[in-house]
């Protein structure tokens, strides 16, 4: 009968103990389990997107993102975002935003990457001009011109243009009918009106790029360098300060001078000159005087 019984309390005290510890858990659980977000389901890139590509249906997906975070310009429909074209380079599983496509019905291309009031221009490189292939999409560079100026004789290089954004380069923005980039030995820089205007000036002589820092946008605006510089003499004057041509001098012919006048001789009579001698004899003095004739 004892036995039973403590077997009965033995028991039920391990039930309660196994109860106890299953609520404690529980309530442990409910508090270190992080609290639950509302998500909301965004279009974002299946794969990454090219400047001026055109976005298809296989390039989307939709994640969902929490609803508290959401970026600004999101997209919830994919339909909305389907045949525009890409103005900014988008990475893969990253959301699509308004900011970074062309307008509705603008198309795609390089056209449509262009902002208001800037121009797209095209510069001829190879691999030196192109700084061996470091010149993408997306880098900035300055434009540096190489020749010889009208006013002076010397090779002079000078960078005319700063901090120029590159839109396109070593391939077209548009790919050919298997979806691979076209080569192509041109870049395609983005410039003011004005800049436009200098690059096509520019055309006829030699033009190198520089690849500069994105982060770094002071405008230096160097002085020109002459070829003579390099040699370590001092560079020749640029074309404001060209020195002035010497003027030949004037040679004026003065007229003879007159011969001064030369007077006759005149005779003129020899001196005669005179010795007088005195003679003493005893008490006796004779003073003689003689002529001497002249020579």
């Amino acid at each position: 009968m004892n036995r039973t019984r403590m077997l009965v309390f033995a028991f039920f005290a391990l039930a309660l103990s196994g109860l106890v510890a299953y609520y404690a858990y529980r309530m442990l659980s409910n508090r270190l389990a992080p609290p639950t977000e509302e998500t909301v389901a965004i279009v974002v890139a299946a794969q990454k997107l090219n400047l001026g590509e055109r976005v298809t249906e296989q390039n989307l997906k939709l994640t969902n993102w929490p609803a508290a975070s959401l970026p600004e310009g999101k997209f919830t429909d994919p339909k909305d975002v389907i045949g525009r074209g890409v103005v900014l380079p988008v990475s893969a599983n990253e959301p699509i935003l308004e900011s970074k496509l062309a307008a509705k019905e603008a198309g795609a291309g390089l056209a449509s990457a262009i902002p208001e009031g800037m121009r797209a221009v095209a510069v001829r490189v190879n691999d030196i001009i192109g700084v061996a292939g470091f010149v993408v999409p997306g880098t900035h560079v300055d434009v540096i011109i190489v020749g010889t100026p009208g006013t002076t004789t010397g090779t002079t290089s000078k960078i005319f243009l700063e901090n120029v954004t590159v839109l396109s380069a070593g391939q077209n923005v548009e790919r050919d009918q298997n979806g691979k980039p076209q080569s192509s030995q041109v870049i395609t820089l983005l410039v003011t009106p004005e800049d436009a205007q200098k690059i096509a000036l520019a055309g006829d002589s030699r033009i190198q790029l520089a690849l500069r820092n994105p982060i770094d946008m002071v405008a230096e605006n160097p002085k020109g360098v002459q070829m003579a510089a390099l040699y370590g003499t001092s560079s020749v004057a640029t074309p404001t300060e060209a020195p002035k041509p010497r003027p030949k001098p004037t040679v004026v012919k003065s007229a003879p001078k007159p011969k001064p006048d030369v007077a006759p001789p005149v005779n003129v009579e020899p001196t005669i000159r005179t010795v007088t001698v005195e003679v003493i004899k005893g008490d006796k003095r004779e003073t003689s005087t003689y002529q001497l004739k002249p020579k």
